[in-house]
Order: C-alpha cells, then structure tokens, then sequence
C-alpha cells in the first residue's frame, strides 16, 4: 500500500512535467488572479509575511511578489528549479523557494506566516483534509489563509467522462499525454468556451453543463485551453470536493470569520482568520 507521501510525490513530479513544460512562465493574468483570491485584496499584502503552498512554476507568486516584499513558495515537485530560475530571470529577488513536502513544512513552520494560501493543490493529494490542516498550522494567530479546490458539486459532466480517461493518461508519458491526448481534447474545450462566450446568460446557463466556466475560460487564448486540459489528465490523483467537506474543515475552535465561495459553478473558494 503507497504512502501519502509516495502518492503525493508521484503527484508533484507527474505536475512538474507540466509546470516545467508550460507555455509561459505565468499561464494567468492579474485579473485571473484577483478572482482566485477574491475576497482577499493583494493590496492588503504589504508589509505581510506571505507563503504559497503548491507554488508550481511561480505563475501565481509573480504577482503576489508585486503586493508583498516576504514570499515564499514551497514545491515539492522539481519544478521549484524552474520557478527559482523565472524569479532569477525577472530579477525578482525577495521571494524565497523551498523544495518540501506541504505536511512536513508547516511541522517545521508553525504560527508563521500573515497569509497562507493554497490554489489547486489540496484536491490532488491523497488526504486533502491533511493538507488544509497544513495550511492553518502555517498560518500565525491573527493571520488569513485562503484555499480554491475543485467543486463536487457542477463537475458532474469532467467526473464521468474526464475522470476514467485521466486514470490512464497520468500513466502515459508526458508528451504523450500532452500532444496526443490534452492537445486534441483542447480543440473541442475551446470551440465549446468560444461559442458559450457569446451566448446569452438566461436561459442557457441552466441548460449548458459548466455554462459558468466555460463562459470564464472562454475569455482565454488556446494555449491556456491546452494547459488546463493537460492539467486535467496528468495528476495521479484528483478529488472533488463536496462544499459540506469545506464546511467541516473550517469549522474548528481556532478559526474565525470563515467564508466558502463559489467560483465558475464547479469550484470553490475557501478561507478565514486563525484566532490570536
């Protein structure tokens, strides 16, 4: 029986294939990160110590390094050499990298940080649950965190049809995966965004499966569409959580001014305060 450690690395490697081979140093815009973060102002950053759990590549971090001058971005998977070596490049030089396993280092790194957040990571590890308890052990009494996972709810159309093809494409090689999976799945993903874009929200929004997504995604070039898709097929391991789940997690004795949030129909939004 595999470890949570062993899945979760298998995880983090099989995302480094992506975030390494991505097609730019940051798949995202600040408008799209405003909405990931949403209701936490970045300008509210300054002067904040700031930790991103699952930073990926840094395409997230570009921006947040913009809002705070104490970043840290915590990888477990290889692809932290990369994030390092964009930061070198764009000569952003306040924001730390740490090559580590979430669990470990919020044991490591108690009560530390003003701002923890946490966007896409937990639905693909084996024990989601752990991994938000590692977000609030890093967050310092007083300070926020913030978590986006992948809806239960609105995913019906990706968890019947996406997901058994997802068991076998993360088994696949990378540029397998990629160009001859996620690159001719991404035709019919894109063609659907663009053509949802121009639709009228009433009545379609109630007859169109993921009508609020894709009317988001649409907004997108192809190679973003690409990206996801390949996303999509190459995790190990994908969970989709129920808002009731979210629900039980944040509600514990040391947490206040909690809030869940939908975003797009098909995710959700999460965070709060931990008490002084």
């Amino acid at each position: 029986m595999p470890t949570n450690e062993t899945v979760d690395l298998k995880t983090a490697e099989a995302f480094s294939d992506s975030w390494v081979n991505c097609f730019s140093a940051s798949p995202y815009t600040l408008v799209q990160v405003r909405e990931w973060f949403d209701p936490v102002g970045l300008e509210g950053l300054a002067g904040k110590s700031v930790c991103e759990l699952g930073c990926g590549n840094g395409g997230l971090l570009q921006y947040v390094a913009r809002f705070s001058s104490n970043v840290t971005g915590v990888e477990l998977g290889r692809c932290v050499e990369v994030a390092k070596e964009n930061f070198q490049r764009m000569q952003i030089g306040h924001v730390q990298f740490l090559r580590e396993d979430i669990l470990p280092f919020a044991d490591h790194h108690p009560d530390e940080y003003d701002f923890v957040y946490c966007i896409g990571v937990l639905h693909h590890m084996k024990e989601p649950a752990e991994g938000f308890g590692a977000v609030v052990r890093s967050t310092r009494p007083g300070g926020r965190f913030h978590c986006w996972v992948y809806g239960y709810e609105g995913n019906f159309l990706i968890r019947t049809l996406l997901e058994p093809l997802r068991r076998i494409a993360s088994r696949l090689p990378w540029r397998l995966n990629k160009y001859a999976l996620a690159l001719p799945l991404a035709v019919p993903f894109f063609l659907a965004s663009q053509l949802v874009k121009r639709l009228r929200r009433d009545p379609f929004e109630r007859l169109v499966p993921l009508y609020g997504y894709l009317k988001w995604i649409g907004r997108y070039r192809f190679a973003f569409h690409h990206h996801v898709a390949f996303d999509q097929l190459v995790s190990p391991q994908t969970t989709y959580i129920r808002r009731e789940t979210i629900a039980a997690w944040l509600d514990r004795s040391d947490l206040e001014n909690t809030y869940i949030l939908p975003r797009n129909g098909n995710s959700w939004k999460f965070g709060g305060t931990k008490k002084r």
